[in-house]
């Protein structure tokens, strides 16, 4: 009877240390995988198949550091196309890359690999939009500029771990502006700016201002949008 009992301990201890030894592996793989990759390069973020555009640095997560976020594109040889000009023409899209900086490394908060358009998209009667990133007093800009009709611009915020877009501005017209539009997604108000100086020549514009309350049901993630030319038809932007 008594080696039955020492065999039932025995057997039972070598289960326990088993079933810690296995509880202890599953938590130091759970802390493994949580913990983001760092980098001290910038470009090595970069995934096979892409090059950078261009990149701009500034605090985005208010800690005082320099962040950095890079503007990416594609470099599939299919995407290639003609264009109306009988020209080949590169069609491969652009993404967003956002790294935070902390102790000489970075480490990404944020990936959207295709939401831009290319360059090179067909821009009508005129040229295509010129896409450019800017961070500004913690805030990051991504703007778009059409020459002779005008600009619109995404303003998007981090806070609660992730950038949601906060505002939108535009403007139509080039020299004369014709009409400014600006909503803030966080006081759920629109603004607009009617030129009514038909005889404008630039500078000396007379605006009708109003203001109108939206609806914002929840605010939109970056890394949701997966395409900047179309998206103003998600539910929350109908206001």
């Amino acid at each position: 009877m008594t080696n039955v009992c020492d065999e039932m301990k025995r057997t039972h201890y070598i289960y326990s240390m088993k079933t810690n030894l296995f509880l202890a592996l599953l938590f130091f793989s759970a802390v493994a995988i949580a913990q983001p990759s760092t980098k001290k390069n910038p470009k090595d973020f970069i995934p096979a198949g892409f090059v950078l555009v261009s990149s701009v640095e500034g605090d985005l997560n208010k800690d005082g550091v320099a962040d950095k976020v890079l503007l990416i594109k594609g470099t599939d040889k299919g995407a290639y196309e003609k264009n109306e000009f009988g020209e080949m023409v590169d069609r491969n899209r652009r993404g967003i890359i956002v790294l935070f900086k902390k102790d000489n490394q970075y480490q990404m908060v944020l990936k959207n690999l295709n939401c831009f358009s290319s360059e090179n998209e067909d821009g009508g009667v005129y040229y295509a939009p010129e896409l450019s990133l800017e961070i500004n007093k913690g805030n990051l800009y991504i703007h778009y500029a059409h020459g002779r009709y005008g600009y619109w611009k995404y303003t998007f915020r981090y806070r609660n771990s992730d950038f949601y877009l906060i505002g939108y501005d535009s403007s139509e017209g080039g020299e004369v502006v014709e009409k400014e539009t600006s909503i803030n997604f966080l006081s759920k108000k629109k603004q607009e700016k009617v030129n009514t100086n038909e005889s404008a020549e630039g500078g000396d514009e007379e605006f009708r201002e109003t203001w109108t309350n939206i609806t914002v049901t929840k605010l939109l993630k970056l890394r949701d949008i997966k395409d900047f030319e179309n998206f103003e038809q998600v539910d929350m932007l109908k206001y």
